[in-house]
């Protein structure tokens, strides 16, 4: 059973708000969280702007298309991503964007921290896609200090790892299954997150399949107003084994669906080795080994 979470209860270190995110965190690997701040309207506004943009046609999208940038920013066209090696490459679209930093700020030029790529259609979209991402970080950084309280350690035991964030907010668009697809075709093959934490909008269309730990799926969908959360193979790292990142997919359906993940994880030199272990691994070069292994316009680089 994947918890569900009252994010209000968990900042005030209710109980029972801990006790489920200890599951979630330690063995289930997901988990439902709700009154979050971010209103089921706002949401939904962030969801049908990115289906219009998967919706214009592809020649419209190639200006921003990401295989041209080097960087994980702007438009992924279908296929162009692939996060299991037996499988075929996925066939869902997505947009990438992140963190803006300065212009002379030398990290620009890293993949982790590239500019965004913002298209002008629809209309609104870089104020909409923007002023979310700002405020899902606000949510993502409180799920996490619950995250550390329920595994007993100090509730900003993360905090000063995210100073610049390698946040990467998503956009996914998944068609509905095509009719070519065979067994090694999905929206998004089997995987772990790579990074800390993920804060997941959808658009309440089936689709997210979570492995079970003694083998089966368990689907887990979220209307908007309500976010599925999961953890990454870093957040694993960090916490030498303690919180649990769980494989999942999307081998999609008859619907289309939206799906906007916020990958939240820390800035590029931030320790990540078990707590208190003496060992050094920066973020930066874990995240930028995993893309480099995913996306198809950088294993060609």
């Amino acid at each position: 059973m994947i918890p569900s979470i009252d994010l209000e209860a968990l900042s005030k270190g209710q109980p029972a708000a801990l006790d489920a995110m200890r599951v979630a965190a330690t063995d289930v690997g997901f988990a439902t969280v709700y009154n979050t701040g971010l209103a089921a309207a706002r949401v939904h506004e962030v969801i049908e702007t990115y289906r219009a943009f998967f919706k214009l046609p592809d020649a419209q999208k190639k200006p921003y298309d990401m295989a041209g940038t080097g960087a994980n920013r702007g438009w992924g066209a279908a296929g162009t991503e692939q996060v299991d090696p037996d499988a075929n490459p996925d066939y869902k679209q997505y947009f990438d964007s992140g963190v803006a930093l300065e212009a002379d700020d030398p990290r620009n030029e890293m993949s982790v921290y590239a500019p965004n790529i913002w298209p002008t259609a629809p209309e609104g979209f870089e104020r909409i896609i923007a002023g979310y991402y700002d405020d899902a970080r606000v949510v993502a950084m409180e799920v996490l200090r619950g995250v550390a309280q329920s595994i007993e350690a100090p509730r900003d035991a993360f905090d000063a790892g995210f100073e610049t964030p390698m946040a990467l907010l998503r956009g996914n668009y998944y068609p509905s299954r095509p009719d070519w697809a065979g067994a090694k075709d999905f929206g998004i093959a089997t995987h772990t997150d790579y990074g800390c934490l993920t804060l997941l909008a959808t658009d309440g269309s089936p689709g997210l399949e979570v492995r079970k730990r003694g083998g089966g799926w368990i689907l887990v969908s979220a209307e908007p107003g309500t976010f599925v959360i999961n953890f990454g193979e870093m957040m694993e790292v960090w916490t030498d084994g303690r919180v649990r990142a769980t494989p999942h997919r999307v081998v999609g359906g008859l619907a289309e669906r939206i799906s906007v993940p916020l990958f939240f994880n820390p800035s590029h030199d931030t320790n990540v080795a078990p707590l208190g272990s003496g060992k050094t691994i920066l973020a930066g070069e874990h995240l930028e080994a995993r893309f480099a292994e995913t996306y198809l316009h950088l294993k060609k680089s």
